[in-house]
Order: structure tokens, then sequence, then C-alpha cells
């Protein structure tokens, strides 16, 4: 173990959860100082909010056990805890997506305007950038959100993963590579992003099939998440064509009241999709360079719970 770890021991079991804990103020004001950035430490691992939840609970816990005066770094010891927590999660969640029906798609968190203005940070959190986390290992995830993102030392990130400074180094070095050759390309303004939703959203309300041609990039691509309960795609669509075909008739034209409320989901662009007054999905797009370059429909009911209030992330 490195001497400029954070960690005082190995992370201590959780006490029993009926049992009660005497937590003294400073610690439990250093976890609520920190809460927001180990949420977004672990759905960036998971991509899924409830499960981060899940890992804050079990973070808190093992917080509780440890003695404050021994821990030199309380964010790097925090966020090596949930680290290790979002990991062991991880395992069960790849067993849940093998059998997911259609594509699977993360959990959209209805996100403050203030989040799009941190860029590095709306991007890490993006539909776009999460999918392409998932095509890493989860420890090269691990490491790939703990150093690029949250800038925590190599020896701490080795530490949260349980490998040798130099592996985490490699592994490092390989995820960003990885990332660089897969990650959306091409920058847009505030401006410009209002305004390419603004069409998108006009388009797909009158169903003008040149609207929508006009607004989507050539080589588009759309995925749906319906989670087996909702009507949704079982593949991805790419394509202007195809895609503009799909936004224009299929899922929008039906025999119900629809309406369609422009929000801010994961720091991004995205239309809240209502039927008949209620919460039937979120249309979260990508924007790049003025056009519509990805459009990421989550229709499955079991993950539209963050979307009904904002949801705070922080670095």
């Amino acid at each position: 173990m490195s001497e400029h770890s954070a960690r005082a021991a190995d992370t201590p079991e959780p006490p029993n959860r009926a049992a009660r804990v005497e937590v003294p103020d400073s610690a439990t004001e250093v976890f609520v100082a920190h809460r927001n950035l180990l949420f977004t430490v672990a759905y960036e691992i998971l991509g899924s909010a409830a499960d981060a939840e899940d890992v804050l609970q079990e973070t808190w816990l093992r917080w509780t056990a440890v003695d404050p005066a021994t821990v030199r770094k309380e964010r790097a010891y925090l966020v090596q805890i949930a680290t290790r927590q979002a990991l062991d999660r991880v395992r069960a969640l790849g067993r849940r997506k093998e059998s997911y029906v259609g594509p699977w798609l993360p959990e959209p968190l209805l996100t403050a305007p203030d989040v799009a203005e941190d860029v590095a940070l709306a991007d890490s959190v993006s539909m776009a950038m999460l999918l392409v986390l998932e095509t890493l290992a989860p420890v090269e995830r691990a490491v790939f959100v703990l150093r690029e993102v949250f800038d925590l030392a190599y020896d701490e990130i080795a530490d949260a993963v349980d490998k040798s400074p130099a592996a985490v180094r490699q592994l490092a070095y390989r995820a960003r590579a990885h990332v660089a050759a897969r990650r959306p390309r091409g920058t847009v303004s505030p401006a410009q992003t209002r305004a390419a939703l603004h069409a998108f959203q006009k388009a797909v309300e009158t169903g003008e099939l040149q609207g929508l041609l006009d607004i989507l990039a050539p080589d588009v691509v759309a995925l749906s998440d319906g989670g087996g309960v909702r009507h949704a795609l079982l593949r991805p669509i790419v394509g202007a064509d195809k895609v503009a075909r799909l936004l224009a008739g299929g899922w929008w034209k039906r025999d119900v009241t629809r309406s369609l409320e422009p929000v801010q989901i994961n720091g991004g662009p995205a239309l809240l999709v209502r039927v008949d007054g209620q919460v039937d999905g979120v249309l979260a797009v990508r924007v790049e360079n003025g056009y519509v370059t990805g459009a990421y429909h989550v229709r499955n009911p079991d993950k539209l719970s963050h979307v009904a209030y904002e949801t705070a992330i922080s670095r």
C-alpha cells in the first residue's frame, strides 16, 4: 500500500443494519458533504441510479465503522469505499443485463441546468458516454472514471480497485485509448443545442419528415429501452432516413394524447414524453455540430423514477 494512500486499513465490514450506530456529527458532515460526488462515481460505474443509491447506503454503513481520525484524505477514502461497492454490484448488474430484453440504456437522470456548465461532468454522464463506458471491462471503467473525471491519483485508485499503481496506469492508458476511439466528437454551443432541440421537437410533434431529415445527422443512431415491459426497438436503427421515418410515424402516431417537454437529462438536451398526462418515457439526444447524432428513448418504467425530480451530481 502506498504511503500516500487515503486508506487507514482495509475497508471495514458494515455493522448490522438493525443495530443502532452512534455516528459523530463530524463524520456525518463529511459524508453529506461528499454525498453527491459519491453518487456520481457509483452512477458512472453502474449506469443505474437505483444501484448507485444502494452503493451510497453501503458506503455510509462502512463509513460509520471508521475512526475519522485515522483517515488523512476523506474524499479519496470515501470514493474508494464507493468504488469497491460499485464494482461488487457490477457483477450482479451484469447478470441482469445478460437476460435483458432489447437494447440496454442507462437510467436517465433529470439534472439541473448548471450541470451543463461543467462540460467535463456533463460529458461524463451523458447517455452517449455511458454507452461507451459500457464497452469497457468493469475495472477499466472504474479506473477511467476515477482518473479522467474525478482526477484521483494513481495510488488512490490502486487502493480502490485492488491493483498496483503500475497496473492502474496501464489500465488507464488502455481505457483512454478505447474511449477516445469511440466517444462522440464535435462541440456545440448552448445556443446551438437549444436550437437543435427545438427543431427536433417541432419535427417530431408534427411528424414532418423533411424537418427531421434537416436536423438528423446522416449517421444518426436511435436506440430505445423498454426492458421487455414497454414496446421498444429490439435493435439500433442507423441512418437519417430510417430514424426520420421511425420518428415521423411509428410510436408517435397513435390514438393517445402525447406531449413533449424540453428538459435536461444527464447534463444534455432531452424531451420528456407524456401520454395522457403521465410520464411515458424520455427521449435524450446527442447534438454535435448542430445536428442530432444520437437519440436514446427510455421507456422502461423501472428506469423513470429519477426524471420526476432533479438529481444532484458533482465532481
